[in-house]
């Protein structure tokens, strides 16, 4: 079962390493890492949440995961000091710290964290290809349901019911669809009142369950 790396070194490693470099507030929809830049820092993320993306050679974005508190995000790049691989993009405002590669480096070699953080890094290979072939399998309604019933629990819930920061135009590239075939699945959940939009484009979500649940039994 998938834990974030939190779970994985625990609570004490974890509050150290946010000592080596302080938080920063970052806004919903900021890019936080990009696809081909060097691996010059990892970045720990406090709170909030993220959308792992993929841009193909034509621009299209697939989605690969989404990431919750407690996660470290492009901490593979600077172990194999190659450029990144995938972009990541703040799903709600999140609070993050920067660590800087020689940084991370060191606290790595010095608590013997490598070959735990590779295993992890193999078992999130593992769940971007499920993710990968969800989207290239099921139809609009079954991702779409997929993609929220991940952000809303990977995402804070401090405020109540959940909400997910994107417009439907961002939904629709992160799961490889049209807008309005994303329009058209929203619609009867909306009509039900399992979800509502925002003035600026976002959803709140009263019932992911159902949600979840309709997508499966009407594909």
């Amino acid at each position: 079962m998938y834990q974030p790396h939190r779970a994985l070194i625990g609570d004490h490693l974890w509050t150290a390493m946010c000592e080596l470099a302080p938080g920063h507030l970052r806004p919903a929809r900021s890019v936080l890492l990009r696809q081909g830049d060097p691996a010059t820092h990892v970045i720990l993320l406090d709170s909030g949440s993220t959308l792992v993306t993929l841009s193909g050679a034509e621009g299209e974005r697939t989605l690969l995961a989404v990431r919750g508190p407690g996660e470290l995000l492009g901490e593979l790049a600077v172990l194999d000091e190659k450029p990144r691989s995938a972009t990541v993009i703040a799903a709600e405002r999140c609070r993050v710290h920067l660590i800087p590669a020689s940084s991370f480096l060191l606290f790595v070699e010095e608590h013997g964290l490598l070959a735990p953080l590779l295993r992890h890094a193999i078992t999130r290979v593992r769940e971007s290809e499920a993710v990968r072939l969800e989207f290239a399998t099921a139809d609009v309604p079954l991702r779409l349901a997929g993609a929220l019933g991940r952000l809303v629990r990977a995402g804070s819930q401090a405020s109540g019911e959940p909400s997910v920061r994107l417009t439907q135009v961002e939904l629709s590239q992160m799961i490889g669809a049209s807008r309005n075939a994303v329009g058209s699945a929203i619609k009867p959940w909306r009509e039900r009142g399992w979800l509502e939009t925002e003035a600026g484009g976002g959803l709140v979500i009263h019932d992911i369950h159902a949600i979840e649940q309709d997508a499966r039994h009407t594909t």
